[in-house]
């Protein structure tokens, strides 16, 4: 993988998991999301 190409996944992961945590808990709830999976989510979103 590219620095770019790493750069830009690593981008993406922040946004994704900033856009999560901004989510109320009934929210994160009607999507089938845990608070705690927040992080694996967000990563998995950019692969």
């Amino acid at each position: 993988m590219s620095l770019r190409n790493h750069i830009q996944k690593w981008r993406q992961y922040r946004q994704n998991l900033h856009e999560l945590r901004l989510c109320t808990d009934r929210n994160l709830a009607d999507l089938g999301i845990a608070r705690s999976d927040i992080r694996r989510v967000a990563w998995q979103a950019c692969n």
